[in-house]
C-alpha cells in the first residue's frame, strides 16, 4: 500500500471537506473522466501485438508528441529504465522541441538504423509535432517504399477528426484512439502513452495498479484540500520533492498535470520541483529561510536497491536525510506531505499516477475552474499561427 502523511501540514482549512459531495457529484457528471473507465483488454492486445511487430523489423522507435502526449510515458520510461545499461529496444522522444540542433542531429542518426515512428496528437495540428513528423518522414520515403512505410508509421489520434485521421484513411497506416473524453493529461491509460511504453515495461502490471489507485479517492480529496488552503494561506508555489534522480520527470507529468488543471481565471498553485540531495545544496537555504511562498510535497520510496557503506545502508541513508529535512523545514514553516510508495515498480506508479490525477481533478473543482480544460495554451499558439504558417 502507498502511505500518505499529511502530518507535517499546518492549519487547513477543514471546512472544505465538506465539499467533498459536491465535487464527487461535478467529477462524476464530467464528460472528461473517461480516465477512471477500464481500459478495454482489445486495446492492451493491439498495443503489445503491434510492439512485437516493430521489433521484428525495427532496432528503434521514434515517438512523436509534446505535452500531454509524452510526459506520462515518458516519465515511465524514465522512472523504470536502468541508469547506465539500455533498455532491450530504444525508444526516442521527439517532438519536444523546435531546437534545429537538436532535430540535425536525430535526422543523422536515424539516417543509420531501422526504425519506426509513433506520432501523437489529438487535434494532428500541434506545431512542434507537425515539424517533427514532417521532417523524419522525408527522410523516411527516402529509405522505405510506400509498403514498408505501412508497416513503419504509426498514428495516435482522435477517432474521426484531423489531418493525421485523414492520413490514416489516405495512407492505411496501423492507428490507435485518444478517446474524446479524455484529455491530454489525462490521457495515461490510453495508446497514446501504452503503445510507447509497451516496448520495455510490462503494461498489463501498469494497467492493473492504475486502477488499484481508485482506493485512495478518500486520501486524493483531503490531499486536494490540503493544496487549496496553503493557496488560502499564501503558500501559492508546491514543492514537489524527489529522492530519487530516475523520479525526475515524474515531478515534470506533475508539473504539466496541476499547472494545466488549476492555472486559470487568476487562481492555482504554481508547481515547481526539486531533486534531493542535489538541489538541497542550491536551492535548501531558500527553502529553510526565504520567502515563506511554498509548502512540499515529497515521493519516498521505502525500498531499493542494497548498497553498503561503512555499516549503513545507501538506501537508509537517503530516508534519513528525506525525513530531517521535512523536520528542518516545518521548523522553518514550511509544511509538507509525504508519499511513500513501497517500491518504484509498474504497479505502484500506476497507483500514485491514478491518485495525483483524481486530486488534480479535484483540486480544479476547489478552486472553482474547468479541471479539464486548457484554454490559455491556446494564447501563444495563435501569435504563431499569425506569423507563420506550418
Amino acid at each position: 500500500m502507498i502511505k500518505f502523511d499529511f502530518t507535517s501540514m499546518c492549519n487547513f482549512n477543514k471546512e472544505l471537506l465538506d465539499k467533498k459531495a459536491e465535487v464527487l457529484c461535478k467529477f462524476n457528471n464530467s464528460y472528461m473522466n473517461g480516465w477512471t473507465s477500464p481500459i478495454d483488454q482489445d486495446i492492451i492486445n493491439d498495443v503489445i501485438k503491434t510492439s512485437k511487430e516493430i521489433k521484428t523489423h525495427s532496432s528503434c522507435m521514434v515517438v512523436i508528441g509534446i505535452g500531454g502526449s509524452f510526459l506520462g510515458s515518458y516519465c515511465i520510461e524514465k522512472a523504470l529504465a536502468p541508469y547506465f545499461k539500455d533498455n532491450n529496444f530504444k525508444v526516442i522522444y521527439a517532438g519536444t522541441t523546435l531546437s534545429s540542433v537538436y532535430m540535425e542531429e536525430l535526422l543523422c542518426y536515424l539516417e543509420t538504423v531501422d526504425f519506426s515512428i509513433n506520432v501523437i496528437s489529438k487535434s494532428g495540428t500541434t506545431m512542434e509535432t507537425t515539424i517533427t513528423y514532417k521532417l523524419i518522414k522525408e527522410l523516411m520515403e527516402k529509405k522505405y517504399s510506400k509498403e514498408e512505410l505501412r508497416k513503419r508509421i504509426v498514428i495516435t489520434t482522435d477517432k474521426e477528426h484531423g489531418a493525421l485521421r485523414q492520413e490514416v484513411k489516405e495512407e492505411g497506416y496501423k492507428s490507435f484512439i485518444i478517446p474524446d473524453n479524455i484529455g491530454g493529461r489525462y490521457s495515461i491509460m490510453t495508446p497514446a502513452h501504452l503503445f510507447p511504453l509497451a516496448f520495455n515495461i510490462d503494461i498489463e502490471e501498469f494497467v492493473r495498479g492504475y486502477y488499484d489507485g481508485y482506493k485512495y479517492l478518500d486520501k486524493a480529496f483531503l490531499y486536494a484540500v490540503c493544496r487549496k488552503s496553503m493557496f488560502d494561506q499564501g503558500k501559492v508555489v508546491e514543492n514537489f520533492v524527489v529522492y530519487e534522480e530516475k523520479l525526475n520527470y515524474f515531478s515534470e507529468w506533475l508539473k504539466q498535470l496541476f499547472g494545466e488543471t488549476e492555472g486559470k481565471n487568476g487562481v492555482g498553485l504554481l508547481p515547481t520541483s526539486t531533486v534531493h540531495t542535489r538541489d538541497l545544496h542550491s536551492l535548501g537555504q531558500m527553502v529553510q529561510e526565504g520567502n515563506k511562498i511554498l509548502f512540499e510535497t515529497f515521493i519516498k520510496i521505502e525500498n531499493s536497491s542494497q548498497v553498503k557503506f561503512k555499516d549503513h545502508d545507501l538506501h537508509n541513508i537517503n530516508n534519513v536525510v528525506l525525513d530531517s529535512v521535512r523536520i528542518a523545514h516545518k521548523k522553518g514553516e514550511v509544511s509538507s506531505i509525504m508519499i511513500t510508495l513501497p517500491e518504484l515498480s509498474e504497479k505502484y506508479l500506476g497507483e500514485v499516477m491514478y491518485f495525483f490525477m483524481l486530486s488534480a481533478a479535484f483540486s480544479g473543482f476547489l478552486f472553482g475552474v474547468d479541471p479539464f480544460n486548457q484554454p490559455g495554451v491556446e494564447v501563444y499558439k495563435k501569435e504563431v499561427r499569425e506569423k507563420i504558417v506550418i
